[in-house]
């Protein structure tokens, strides 16, 4: 049976790199068996997770915004009635979107393709918009401790061009 904190704890982690990627993805540590769980940082996330497509906030505000415009279209329909988790999910996605328009969005995961990223670690810099090297890094802890390592530069480069596409958005 799980404690009843144990699993607030949980779900509250769930719900941060859920707000941080919109893909599932826990930390890990070790179990009380001693094996070794998921740690988001060293992006030990599982293979399930390596693989999976995460979405950047502003992706799925024109994804559900697109959504929301057909439903209206439809709306002479009661059954079309757009549900409040529906709305509270398009708000919140707007709200922490950092680019709006489509163009923008295209060319941030663009950019954030060519660094050979993991869908976790381009989502969270996509979402979160960091300005510094070291605000990257600490976001995002596993950008330097991958075989692929990105060097300082690098990191910089990356995120001058995003903060060009956010400065003419």
């Amino acid at each position: 049976m799980v404690h009843p904190v144990q699993s607030a704890l949980q779900i509250s982690s769930l719900l941060l790199s859920f707000s941080l990627g919109n893909c599932l993805c826990l930390p890990r540590v070790l179990s009380m068996s001693g094996e070794e769980e998921e740690n988001a940082a060293e992006l030990k996330i599982g293979d399930e997770f390596l693989k999976a497509k995460c979405l950047m906030n502003c992706e799925v505000s024109l994804i559900l915004e697109h959504k929301y415009e057909q439903l209206q279209q439809m709306s002479d329909d009661p059954l079309n009635q757009v549900s409040q988790v529906f709305e509270k999910s398009l708000q919140y996605v707007k709200r922490f979107s950092r680019y709006k328009n489509p163009d923008a969005v295209r060319q941030v995961r663009e950019i954030l393709s060519r660094y050979q990223l993991a869908e976790f670690e381009l989502c969270v810099l996509g979402n979160l918009c960091p300005e510094t090297v070291e605000e990257a890094i600490a976001m995002v802890p596993s950008i330097k401790k991958r075989g692929r390592a990105l060097d300082d530069e690098a990191i910089e480069k990356m995120l001058n061009d995003l903060s060009l596409i956010k400065r003419f958005e």
